[in-house]
């Protein structure tokens, strides 16, 4: 079963391609992904590496951990399973309990109006 490592520290110009082939001396990389920006593209200084096996992501660890590349210090460590943060949309406006706003309670038209 494939092990997912986490790299961080990469350089900018760091590439998926470069990823796999410097995990390639480790063991058989089965997928190397450089994690990007959603609106500009560019590289966030991180990426996965899934190693064919946890024997191989093991020995990538040793041999790549604190190491340089491209200019910077590896951190290489098995990846954290995913954590759901809770979906995606954002919340404007009130504290928006329960999902209300605060014109849906009325809170603020219960009073009559001046005129």
């Amino acid at each position: 079963m494939a092990t997912r490592l986490y790299v961080g520290n990469l350089s900018f110009r760091t590439t998926s391609e470069d990823l796999r082939e410097l995990f390639a001396q480790a063991g058989t990389v089965e997928s190397a992904n450089i994690i990007e920006d959603r609106e500009t593209g560019r590289s966030r200084g991180f990426g996965f590496v899934e190693m064919a096996a946890q024997e191989e992501a093991n020995a990538a660890i040793e041999q790549f951990n604190g190491k340089e590349f491209g200019g910077r210090n590896l951190t290489v460590n098995e990846a954290k399973p995913r954590v759901d943060r809770g979906g995606g949309g954002r919340s404007y406006g009130g504290d928006n309990r329960g999902g209300e706003r605060d014109y849906d309670r009325g809170s603020r038209d219960e009073r009559e109006p001046r005129w």
